[in-house]
């Protein structure tokens, strides 16, 4: 199953990505943490990526789908992926559907997590983390059993120093400006699949699997 991840901040998408990962045993592919690699080990492309990076430009479409590329190539994604933070917007989906297509692997689904805007800014202004062993809480909907206090190890909780309003508040409005037209884009040959992304934790997943088990059942086998 190849599957793009779709969900703004606070929407889940990386608590569902993990979970996607461990059922189906395909990788989750993100280009943050492509990124970081390919610089950490000096490849050709993360030598590019660090030459525009540290000169505060956003890295090229075209370095990003070269590491996305030799990603997939790689045995653990022959049998799918899970790509997590490209596209971002419909040039990128564009773009990503051609190299996809050239490399033979192209896209099943665009799987969008979604939540209400409102939702998401309760989840964020409220999200809590231990220092010690990166737990989260949220003050509104899952609060600590002792305030300011770790239920797990007893460490302290804090908030994210980009969790106010007036950053949330931005985050969600290029997160939306960007997403919409994408979202549109992959709905036009019915790629998308919309998953309530408000409730239980395992309801949601048990929506997100039987969507993809939908699907992979009405595919030839590879």
């Amino acid at each position: 199953m190849r599957i793009v991840l779709l969900g703004a901040p606070g929407s889940g998408k990386g608590t569902q990505g993990q979970r996607l990962v461990e059922r189906y045993n395909i990788p989750q592919v993100s280009t943050g943490d492509l990124l970081r690699a390919a610089v950490r080990d000096g490849s050709k492309l993360g030598h590019e990526a660090k030459g525009y990076m540290d000169a505060g430009q956003l890295v090229p479409d075209s370095v990003v789908l070269g590491m996305i590329r030799e990603r997939l190539a790689r045995p653990d994604a022959a049998q799918g992926y899970i790509l997590d933070g490209f596209p971002r917007n419909q040039t990128q989906a564009v773009a990503l559907d051609e190299m996809l297509a050239d490399a033979d692997l192209p896209l099943d689904l665009a799987l969008l997590i979604d939540v209400d805007i409102p939702t998401l800014k309760q989840r964020l202004l409220g999200r809590l983390t231990c220092k010690s062993c990166g737990a989260v809480f949220n003050s509104f909907t899952s609060p600590p059993r002792r305030s300011g206090v770790c239920d797990l190890c007893g460490g302290e909780l804090a908030h994210r120093a980009d969790d106010n309003e007036e950053t949330i508040d931005k985050r969600l409005g290029v997160y939306e400006a960007q997403t919409t037209p994408l979202i549109e884009y992959y709905a036009r040959d019915n790629r998308l699949r919309r998953i309530a992304g408000v409730g239980d934790v395992d309801t949601i997943f048990a929506a997100i699997i039987a969507d993809i088990d939908a699907k992979l059942s009405q595919q030839p086998a590879r």
